[in-house]
Formats: structure tokens, C-alpha cells, sequence
């Protein structure tokens, strides 16, 4: 299917290569429409380290220039200081004042408050996308609070999507700040509202803005059921649309339903039991505070809970089941708690809005076992591994390998980041 003619070869180790000169002169010799399909791969994930590089030297260059006023030209006075550099950075750059800031505030973040996600950034192991993810999602630690997360984070950080990456952080910093993540929530959530807001096509937005994350939790699940109940193969709406169509009906009183969504939900025994104040992970959203997910384990939120109570040590399920007295099929339970997501490399669909994709092709089985079955969102399941061709093997521990039709080899795990 993917049978490349005659090509050129690329220098060996390219994928190793460091970034820097050396490897910037390779990438300027190589004519990307002469390799095989396979090592345009490894020329683009090349590329991109040079890129994340490069990146790293202009938010140096920016903090050096912060530096150099407040050293010769605003010593005295650190705000105009500031003032004056991202005014420079603007003029220099073309950029508005708002991204000019944004930068020089991301240029700082990492060279003074933490250098060993800058150190990664010139390294090429993540690229800006994710260096923003870390600094933001750290911002409202201290610096020494904020060090301690990244160090547990860093060294992952290459091997994660910005979502997966944004929700390992958020888990971090609750572990990190307990009492502050509770603060935060509790200020948060007193200042919750409704947005209406014209859009410049002429339609609306209608946001929910600071809303307790369970409550979202089970009315998106909610909308997911109504949004399947509706589709059928005459009706031309995607699951987008239905989902839209669905929420305003239910605030226009157009439509009533007498069951409640379903929603997922995983926590540590010492955190239920009090003991500790480990965030849960409540599925399609990530980590919640401590007191939430003990909320939701006392079945208090009302409709369906599905729950997963795992070992603190080594976070494997230890029980599973729901808050409702008719269980949810057997295999589809076991199956979602040995894997809340879908285990395609960087997917966070809940496995229990995934289809339960067979191993081996159901034909040839005589039976279908749970530990037969792996969870796989539509998308991947249908179109990337029947359809485009990707190969799913399962590995020792739980983990999933993903083979490209190019040949390339991908890890990953449905356990939560």
C-alpha cells in the first residue's frame, strides 16, 4: 500500500540528532520528496527539533534583552522596565501589544522561573506548544512549588499531547497544593455564569463559564446519549450538531427525558477513604480535587456513576462498578477500567463513549471475552485502523503498540496521563 519507488537515504542517526548546526546543515541537503515515506517522518520530527531550538534561542534572546533593561535603563523602576522590553520586542517583531507581552512573559517565565523547560525546549524534546502548557499550568504555584512539578513532569513531557500533558499537570499541582487547589476551586466556582455572546457570522454563543466539573461531567454525557438517540442514517446532522441541537432543546423545555446521563469516574481507597487528598479523574475532563471526587463516589450528584477504585501504590483498579441498581454489561466494565481511554497514542475519549474494538477479527472467534476487547474511539477505531491501516498489539503491563503503515512503532497506555 505504501511501497516507495527508488529514493534517497538519509543520513543514519538522523533521528537522534541533536539539534543545532550539524543538524541543520543535514536537513538543508535533504530533498524531502526523494525519501521514502518512512524517513519523511523522521525528517519532519528532525525538523521540528530544530524548530523547538531555534524557538528556545529567540525567547533567550528576548529575556536578555529584559535584562539588559533592567540593568542599563529602568533599574530603579522594574514595571516600565518590563514596559520597555515588550514595547522593543513589538516594534521589532511586528507583533501587537498583546502578543508582544505574551511572548516576553513566556520568554521570562522560562528562562528565570523554570530553566529546565527552557533547557528542554533548545534540547528539541518538546516544542513550544508544550513549554506554554507547563508554564501556564504551573503559574499560580510558587516558583519553588512550580520547580517541583516540572521535575516530575519534564522528563514525560516529550512523550505527551498538550491535552495529556495539560491534564498531568493539573493532577501534579492539586497533589502539590491541596489546600490552594481547594481555595482556587471554591473562588472559582462562586464566580460562575452564563455568557451570551453574537458571533461576527451571525450566530450566538451561550457559555457556561467557572461550572463544577461533575455537574459538566453529566450533562455532556446527558447530551451524548440524546445526541446518539437522535441520529439515524436519514438524519444528515453530524454528532456535533445533534449535540448543539440537543442542549438548546433541553434549556427550551423542547425536550424531556426521564434518564440522566452517565458519567466516569476514578479514585484512589486512601483518597475515599479521606485519608488523603489525591485528585481523581473524572473521564473527558482529568483530575479533580479530592473533595469532588468523594462527592461523586457518595453517588450525591444523582443520575448514573460508574466508578473505578484503584490501588494507590500501583494504581491498578481494584474494583469497579455503578452507582445504579441495573450494572452496565460485564465485559464493557471490565474493559473500561483496565482502559479509561482510547488506546491510540496521545486519544483521551472516554472508553465509555468508544466502541469496544476486537483484537482479533470477531469472525474468526468462537467467543468475545473482555480480554479480547480494547477501547477505540469511532475515529480511530473505524477509519484509522480498518480504513488507513494501522496495526493494535497489546503488550505486557497493559500497554498498547501501534504500528503506522509506514512502519513506525508508537507506545502508549489507556491509563490516565
Amino acid at each position: 500500500m505504501f511501497d516507495d519507488e527508488t529514493v534517497d537515504p538519509i543520513p543514519p542517526g538522523l533521528d537522534e540528532m541533536r539539534p543545532g548546526p550539524a543538524l541543520a546543515g543535514f536537513l538543508a541537503s535533504i530533498d524531502i520528496e526523494r525519501v521514502s515515506g518512512y524517513d519523511r517522518v523522521v525528517v519532519l520530527r528532525a525538523l521540528q527539533r530544530q524548530v523547538s531550538h531555534h524557538q528556545a534561542q529567540v525567547y533567550a534572546a528576548m529575556a536578555s534583552l529584559a535584562d539588559h533593561m533592567d540593568e542599563v535603563g529602568f533599574r530603579d523602576d522594574p514595571e516600565l522596565s518590563w514596559e520597555a522590553s515588550a514595547t522593543e520586542i513589538r516594534a521589532a517583531l511586528r507583533m501587537t501589544r498583546r502578543a508582544a507581552e505574551a511572548e516576553l512573559d513566556l520568554a521570562l517565565g522560562l528562562r528565570r522561573r523554570l530553566p529546565r523547560v527552557w533547557n528542554a525546549l533548545v534540547r528539541g524534546s518538546i516544542d513550544r506548544p508544550r513549554a506554554g502548557v507547563v508554564l501556564h499550568g504551573t503559574d499560580h504555584l510558587d516558583e519553588a512549588a512550580a520547580r517541583r512539578v516540572v521535575d516530575a513532569v519534564i522528563d514525560d513531557a516529550p512523550s505527551l499531547t498538550t491535552g495529556q500533558l495539560a491534564a498531568r499537570l493539573r493532577r501534579l499541582c492539586i497533589a502539590a497544593d491541596p489546600e490552594g487547589a481547594d481555595r482556587r476551586y471554591t473562588e472559582a466556582v462562586a464566580g460562575r455564569r452564563v455568557i451570551v455572546e453574537a458571533s461576527p457570522d451571525g450566530t450566538a454563543h451561550l457559555l457556561g463559564i467557572d461550572l463544577p466539573p461533575h455537574r459538566v461531567a453529566e450533562v455532556a454525557g446527558r447530551l451524548d446519549r440524546i445526541a446518539k438517540s437522535l441520529g439515524n442514517a436519514d438524519d444528515p446532522r453530524s454528532m456535533d450538531q445533534l449535540r448543539a441541537d440537543a442542549y438548546l432543546d433541553l434549556l427550551s423545555g423542547r425536550h424531556q427525558e426521564a434518564e440522566r446521563g452517565s458519567v466516569e469516574l476514578r479514585v484512589d481507597l486512601v483518597t475515599l477513604a479521606g485519608l488523603a487528598e489525591t485528585p481523581g479523574e473524572l473521564a473527558g475532563f482529568g483530575p479533580v480535587i479530592a473533595d469532588i471526587a468523594r462527592q461523586v463516589a457518595d453517588a450525591g450528584a444523582g443520575g448514573e456513576w460508574r466508578f473505578t477504585i484503584s490501588d494507590p501504590t500501583t494504581g491498578l483498579p481494584v474494583h469497579d462498578g455503578t452507582t445504579r441498581r441495573r450494572p452496565t454489561p460485564a465485559q464493557r466494565r471490565t474493559v473500561e477500567a483496565r482502559d479509561p481511554t482510547c488506546t491510540f497514542p496521545g486519544c483521551r475519549v472516554p472508553a465509555r463513549r468508544c466502541d469496544l474494538d476486537h483484537r482479533i477479527e470477531w469472525s474468526r472467534l468462537p467467543r468475545t471475552s473482555s480480554a479480547g476487547l480494547d477501547p477505540a474511539c469511532r475515529h480511530d477505531h473505524v477509519t484509522v485502523r480498518h480504513r488507513i491501516g494501522w496495526l493494535r498489539l497489546p503488550l505486557p503491563g497493559g500497554d498498547h503498540l501501534w504500528i503506522s503503515p509506514l512502519g513506525h512503532r508508537y507506545t502508549t497506555s489507556g491509563k490516565p496521563p
